[in-house]
């Protein structure tokens, strides 16, 4: 029943969106500096959030090389801590689904979950495996470890057992430290790419049409937005395109306390980058916001661009509320899962209905989740 009056509050609200914003998009003199604001983006936002995610990156291989060579339970929480932090600053480029990492699959082998389990102990089992293939996203990346870190036993004793006594011991260190050499390599080459004439190529890229950088990535930014984060972390765990709630989707499922910590780092790096935030600074640089109030973009009497930050905070508080392991507050009070979805949703009609029109982008991608 909450499914069906979600369901039936969407669709209104998406015609009221549509019918009742008194936005008059851009005119033929749209003469917004979108160069200015692909080098923001570059220079700023993307290339530093992937150099900060290389720095974790490289804290991760070497707490794992430590780990390694002795694996003890002192190792193995601080492998533990180097994941999250690796992972918390992924939470920064994953919207970046553009050029090299668009070919890669970068988010999909970075971040697909629930962990494929019986894949994993099969590649284990075997010793042999292929993390280029689509058919292995969900036996890598930062779910493929939470798993390996925490998921093998019960408590910390456990899980260390794997590494210590088990008789596969080494097969299962060989395969922690595939994984991680793995995420290292991906986001090496993405970073490295960026750097050596991606960059420049993206920048110059400035025009208008569908092609250009900034359609492909406003496209790229409101896909991540709308599945990745509102669906992903939230949605689809709530059971809000199931028939049940799916406690055991949720992002990290085995370290437990964490999935709300790295949803409200993924919340943050999408708001940040609509306002145009430097990568771990306060500053901010042509952006979203800047364009739309450049436009003079206004809907039902209020600046387009005061709208969506309001809903962005207002789905930061919904979501701050919530109980640091989703699986648990899926399990205790799923109905504060569906209404921070919902004020994740209030945003997808923000940014996808009406600041699209406003900037005339058209969307690029398929919506397939009925919603």
């Amino acid at each position: 029943m909450i499914k069906r009056i979600v369901a039936v509050f969407l669709i209104i609200a998406t015609c009221y969106a549509c019918s009742e914003s008194d936005d008059s998009g851009p005119n033929s003199q749209d003469e917004f500096d979108r160069s200015a604001m692909l080098i923001n983006w570059a220079d700023n936002i993307i290339v530093p959030a992937y150099t900060s995610l290389e720095v974790e990156n490289s804290a991760l291989v070497s707490a794992t090389a430590t780990f390694t060579n002795s694996p003890n339970e002192q190792n193995l929480q601080t492998l533990r801590t180097s994941w999250l932090n690796a992972y918390s600053a992924f939470q920064h480029v994953s919207m970046f689904e553009i050029g090299l990492a668009e070919q890669l699959r970068f988010r999909d082998r970075m971040n697909t979950y629930p962990a494929n389990v019986s894949e994993i102990e099969g590649f284990i089992a075997n010793g042999t495996y292929d993390f280029s293939l689509p058919s292995t996203n969900d036996a890598q990346g930062f779910p493929a470890l939470d798993y390996m870190l925490y998921g093998l036993g019960s408590n910390t004793s456990e899980v260390l057992s794997f590494y210590v006594s088990n008789p596969d011991a080494s097969k299962y260190l060989d395969y922690l430290n595939d994984l991680v050499n793995s995420i290292d390599t991906l986001t090496s080459e993405v970073l490295t790419n960026w750097e050596t004439g991606f960059r420049n190529d993206f920048v110059a890229n400035d025009g208008s049409s569908a092609s250009a950088s900034v359609d492909k990535l406003t496209n790229d930014y409101i896909l991540y937005y709308e599945k990745a984060l509102r669906a992903g972390k939230i949605g689809i765990p709530a059971g809000v395109f199931s028939n049940d709630p799916l406690p055991t989707h949720v992002e990290a499922l085995y370290a437990q306390e964490v999935s709300k910590e790295l949803a409200l780092e993924a919340l943050a790096a999408t708001k940040g980058f609509f306002l145009g935030k430097h990568h771990n600074t306060n500053q901010q640089g042509p952006s979203f916001k800047a364009y739309l109030d450049f436009l003079n973009t206004i809907k039902n009497g209020e600046d387009l661009s005061s709208l969506i930050v309001e809903q962005f905070n207002a789905a930061n508080a919904e979501m701050s509320s919530l109980n640091p392991n989703f699986a648990v507050q899926i399990q205790s009070n799923n109905s504060a899962m569906l209404q921070t979805y919902d004020a994740l949703q209030r945003n997808v009609i923000l940014l996808k209905v009406d600041m699209l029109q406003a900037l005339s982008i058209d969307v690029d991608f398929v919506d397939t989740d009925g919603d």
